[in-house]
């Protein structure tokens, strides 16, 4: 079975809907890490303070299809496409090692529906 990491990076607002979304569409566990970004353009500031939003990323392990179908329902509810606040890509795993063997046969099952 090959799996593969799906990391969306989303301004911190769109963390809920994001894990809401990717749930739905069949993902398990997923790491959350906060993050701050820094963009070609001028920053915010206010009375001398700079303004940086706060940025959340998803990891998620995934069974090589179900991350495609994840990433496919994360572009399009969350408007990715036309969004500048979010991006996500797939990241392909060569090794593995420490994954609960009920996430496999979640993917185990998974598989044999679609068969």
């Amino acid at each position: 079975m090959k799996f593969s990491v799906l990391v969306a990076l989303l301004a911190e607002e769109m963390e809920d809907k994001a894990i809401d979304v990717a749930r739905e569409a069949g993902a398990g566990a997923v790491t959350l890490l906060n993050a701050r970004g820094i963009t070609g353009k001028e920053k915010k500031t206010f009375f001398g303070l700079t303004y940086e939003g706060s940025q959340s990323v998803l990891l998620f392990v995934l069974e090589k299809k179900l991350s495609l179908h994840v990433l496919k329902a994360l572009t399009r509810e969350l408007g990715l496409d036309d969004d500048p606040r979010g991006v996500a890509f797939t990241i392909p795993l060569e090794h593995l090692g420490g994954i609960q063997t009920t996430e496999i046969d979640k993917f185990t099952r998974q598989m044999e529906d679609e068969i």
